[in-house]
This record gives C-alpha cells, structure tokens and sequence, in this order.
C-alpha cells in the first residue's frame, strides 16, 4: 500500500536565481545574486511521504513540477540559509532520474514567507525525532492477569433477602409517633432560690362620703399681724370660724354655715 502524500505549506509565490559558486567557507551571500531579475517565478509546496519532506518547485499556471528538493534533515545540506538575509535560501535540486544535483536560490518578497518554511520543517522533524524516540524506548511488560494452573479465588456473597429486607422503608406515623420521647426527669442537685415579696402595710381606705374635719388653723393668719405701709394699713381681723358639726351627715354643711355676707373696712374686704 503506498503511503499518503500529505502538504505542509504552500507559498503562492517564489523567485529562483542561479548562484555563482562559493566563495568561502563561511557560506552563501544574497547580495552576489541578481535579486532584482530572478530567473524563475512560481509556487512552492512542502510536501510530506513516509517522514520524508519534498520540497517541490511548480508552476503557477499549470502545476508543472520545474524541480525538487528532497529534505532529510533540517537544518542540513539540503537546505540552507543565507548569511545576510533571511528571506534567501540556497536548496539542493535532484534529478530523479539522473540523480543528479545541483544548488540554486530561492527567496520570497515577504519576510513572513520565510518565516513559515523555517516552523514548517522545524516542526515535522521535531515530531519525527520524537516518535523515533518512543519506539527505541523498551515496552513495560504487561501485568499477567490471567488465574494460574490449579488457583482459586474465593468470594463472599451478602445475603440478599437481608439486603431486602434492611432496603424496606419502615412506615412512618403521625406527628406524635415521629417525635423522640422527652429525656427523663432527674431530680436536680442544685436548689431554686425562693424569692420572698415584701409585705406591705394595709391602709385604710378613707370613705369619699365622709368630709375631713374642718380645720380650725386661719391661713392668713400671719398676714394679720403684718403692718402694710407703715401703720397706715389696719390690721385685718381674723374671721371667726364656723362651728363644725359633728352630728351632721351632709358634706356641704360647712358651706351653708358660713356667713354669706361681706363687711368692708378700710381698702380691704373681709369674705
């Protein structure tokens, strides 16, 4: 069965440039190319088969191979970096036929063209050298698993009527049989204080009927000894009081006692 071909990147556009030979050890230089007349144009494709890279040249129009580039490592010899720039490359062509080769340049008009053609090969050969690392890498022995010649294993199955049983939700009563019972009364150690009430003397309650005795003292009777305005003003008799009686049951006997009357003397009025 023939594997897939698979693409990693296409670039619309690419310039070739035929490069004169190397001058020095120390490597390619885009400056000695004709970067301003290239001698091809077309588009590039990064194609991949078998954890091989092909880099393929191919013509816009009709999608004619113009030449390949088969890449085993990168960086390697197949592929190469200018020393002044990095938009130029310097690739190694192979005739599939002939198998022979030959170095040409190749650049773009954009920085970030290159750019991707640097991760695209960084990033599948990453990938390449780390699978090849899991398959050197020595398998864990599998766990045996399977019951030896003559082995016994021994179960323990619950009962499952109990399980039935204990599974049953009991019924539930009323309001009175879901509560606990109260806790038992114990007789407490510690005795209540018993808080005594004062006492309170009993005052009798004076009959609202019964008038007070009439009390014979004269307010103004220090009023009558004063002498207002120097001698001028007579003193003022004292009134003579009414005569209580005892024998009487009706409150307003001391009013209609008294002495209605009034007698004048001097500026003051005797009531």
């Amino acid at each position: 069965m023939d594997e897939i071909e698979r693409c990693i990147l296409v670039k619309p556009e690419v310039f070739v440039y035929k490069i004169p030979p190397r001058q020095s050890a120390r490597g390619f230089r885009a400056a000695d190319w004709n970067l301003s007349a290239p001698d091809w144009t077309g588009r590039l494709r990064v194609m991949e088969k078998n954890k091989k890279v092909n880099l393929k040249l191919e013509d816009r129009g009709s999608g004619d191979l113009f030449a390949a580039c088969p890449i085993d490592t990168y960086p390697g010899p197949a592929i190469e970096a200018v020393t002044d720039s990095s938009r130029y490359f310097v690739i190694r062509i192979v005739n599939e036929a002939t198998k022979q080769n030959a170095y040409i340049g190749i650049g773009f008009s954009d920085r970030s063209d290159s750019f991707d053609l640097n991760v695209a090969l960084q990033d599948h050969f990453k990938l390449v050298k780390k699978e090849d690392e899991i398959l050197q890498e020595d398998p864990k022995p599998q766990l045996d698993l399977a019951f030896k010649e003559g082995q016994t294993i021994k179960v323990n199955l619950k009962d499952v009527n109990k399980d039935k049983e204990k599974s049953r939700p009991k019924p539930r009563g009323g309001l009175i049989g879901s509560l606990l019972p109260p806790p038992p009364s114990t007789p407490s150690s510690i005795p209540f204080p018993v808080i005594s009430q004062p006492k309170v003397a009993a005052v009798p309650v004076s009959n609202p009927a019964t008038p007070s005795p009439a009390s014979n003292v004269d307010l103004l009777a220090d009023f009558s000894d004063l002498n207002v305005g120097g001698g001028g003003m007579p003193s003022m008799p004292t009134p003579a009081a009414a005569p209580v009686s005892s024998q009487s049951d009706d409150p307003w006997g001391d009013f209609a006692s008294a002495d209605t009357s009034t007698k004048q003397s001097g500026n003051w009025v005797q009531f």
